[in-house]
């Protein structure tokens, strides 16, 4: 009962407090919607997806390529990756390394057509980035992007939320 007269107390002066929200605090519920409750970072917004569970995001001309959040936990704890060198030429969809978990190993496939620049050699020592931060610290390979039309063929977000919950 007390908890019931509580929350009456605090409900009644919420009108109240709202105005007083000014300046940079201030959040604009109109353009907020349902987004600012997704559990999607700013950074996976940038990201485009393969069917295959790999993402790649595009600064500069320059590819990042990783797995996605699904991929990783249905590989669960990766122990091993299999990566390519630098210099490497790749098509889309051409398989280019490999991971190893304690429940299964993954072929890596390429998403657009360029060339390797760099590997992420800290998954030499900690494979387990790849799990414990897929889309920042777990990134597996840059590369440059010689065919840009390419990522219009990749999913979105929402279209690879949409992929994935059509597979379960």
């Amino acid at each position: 009962m007390a908890m019931c007269a509580a929350l009456r107390r605090f409900s009644s002066n919420f009108p109240a407090v709202l105005p007083l929200l000014s300046g940079p605090a201030r959040v604009s519920l109109r353009h907020a919607g349902w987004r600012a409750f997704s559990a999607s970072s700013r950074l996976e917004e940038a990201l485009r997806f393969t069917d295959k569970h790999e993402w790649v995001r595009v600064e500069g001309g320059i590819g990042t390529v990783g797995i996605s959040n699904f991929a990783q936990e249905a590989l669960g704890d990766v122990v091993y990756c299999g990566l390519p060198e630098v210099g490497t030429k790749l098509q889309p969809m051409e398989e280019f390394g490999a991971l190893e978990s304690v429940k299964a190993a993954s072929e890596l496939y390429s998403p657009l057509t360029g060339e390797v620049t760099e590997v992420n050699t800290e998954l030499t020592q900690n494979p387990g980035l790849v799990n414990s931060s897929c889309y920042e610290h777990g990134w597996l390979i840059k590369m440059t992007i010689e065919n840009p039309g390419e990522l219009e063929a990749l999913m979105d977000e929402a279209a690879y939320e949409k992929y994935v919950k059509s597979l379960e």
